[in-house]
């Protein structure tokens, strides 16, 4: 399995796979238009994490899928990492995952039974960590190897966290430092350190699971997770479903350690530019702010960390969440402000 390097079997890895966002807006068109549904609490009008929708008064249901190429050349980190990621929009949701599907392709022709297997053990794995079943799923023979999963939760309706109903004034934390996407790419170009990959799967393999403890503070306002459109291009959306702008200060924002130097290098995924092109345009960057350090407010996070809009009064109660599940980066990163839909970046 060691022979096999996964990255050079797809064109993209991890969620740098995602269509740009200005394209994925043209394609879906008209289709995020509100559903005629009472029952259903979350659809594609917002472009939240998962779809939710209302069994009764006490339970409401998330469906999500997630999927994407390798992100690294070990298949069971590759299982993990994909696993983790699915199960992340659950989480955003402020819900609890029940269940997991496998969706699996794979180049049969490319690849040893060994090695897809490894890959699937990577994402039981999760599940198992998770406390669900991996309950079944549908596989293909595919050109490029591609795992992922359908994620099942639950939630009590009235505790739902979406992505826009953040509040002026509202705190912006941030769970996870920043950098995936700049690790990924030193990796395939063979300049990333044995410390730089332990960070890599250390935290695309963290399990979001500090959403259902958020879940219950009505301090939260707003939720969502940070992947392939980058910081900026998951605050433009909690921006626009509420109606919002939002201001960061660059310096208070986690940059995971091992990509901070490969960022200042240059080291990025293509998805990077695919994202500064489709809302480049509704970001104020500070003058003094450093190209690298534009490039990795859009650089494309694989199971990346939960960003939330919480009320002032409640910052501190929320760090402690985050700090004892374990997301020892989780910082304060800027505020949300009375506005049209826009992000400021200043650097101090």
């Amino acid at each position: 399995m060691s022979e096999v390097k996964l990255t050079q079997l797809s064109h993209g890895g991890g969620c740098g796979c995602k269509i740009a966002p200005a394209l994925l807006q043209e394609i879906l068109g008209k289709a995020k238009e509100k559903l005629p549904f009472a029952n259903l609490l979350v659809g594609t009008e917002t472009s939240d994490d998962a779809a939710v929708y209302r069994l009764n008064d006490q339970q409401a249901i998330i469906a999500t899928t997630d999927f994407f190429m390798p992100i690294v050349d070990d298949p069971f980190d590759f299982g993990r990492i994909a696993a983790t990621n699915a199960l992340s929009d659950v989480y955003a949701m402020g819900g609890t995952p029940i269940m997991a599907l496998a969706i699996v392709g794979m180049p049969i022709s490319k690849l040893p039974v060994e090695t897809i297997r490894a890959i699937l053990q990577g994402g039981e794995s999760v599940c198992q960590a998770a406390g669900i079943p991996l309950a079944g799923g549908h596989s293909i023979d595919s050109p490029e190897p591609i795992y992922g999963l359908v994620a099942i939760g639950i939630v009590h309706p009235d505790k739902l966290k979406k992505n826009c109903d953040a509040q002026a004034g509202d705190v912006l934390i941030l769970g996870k430092g920043l950098g995936v996407g700049v690790l990924a790419q030193a990796l395939k170009k063979g300049a990333l350190s044995a410390d730089g990959y332990a960070q890599l799967i250390a935290t695309t393999t963290q399990l979001n699971t500090v959403g259902r403890e958020l879940s219950n503070l009505k301090a939260v306002h707003a939720l969502t997770d940070v992947t392939g459109f980058g910081l900026l291009g998951h605050l433009l959306e909690m921006c626009r479903g509420s109606k919002l702008a939002a201001e960061l200060q660059f310096d208070r924002i986690p940059i995971l350690s091992e990509a901070l130097p490969l960022a200042q290098q240059g080291y990025g995924p293509g998805a990077i530019d695919r994202n500064l092109a489709s809302y480049g345009h509704e970001v104020d960057f500070s003058a003094h702010l450093e190209n690298w350090q534009r490039r990795v407010l859009a650089d494309a996070q694989t199971s990346g960390g939960l960003l939330a809009a919480v009320a002032p009064d409640a910052v501190d109660e929320v760090l402690t969440c985050f700090r004892r599940a374990g997301f020892a980066q989780a910082a304060v990163i800027g505020t949300m402000k009375q506005g049209a839909p826009r992000v400021m970046v200043n650097n101090s």
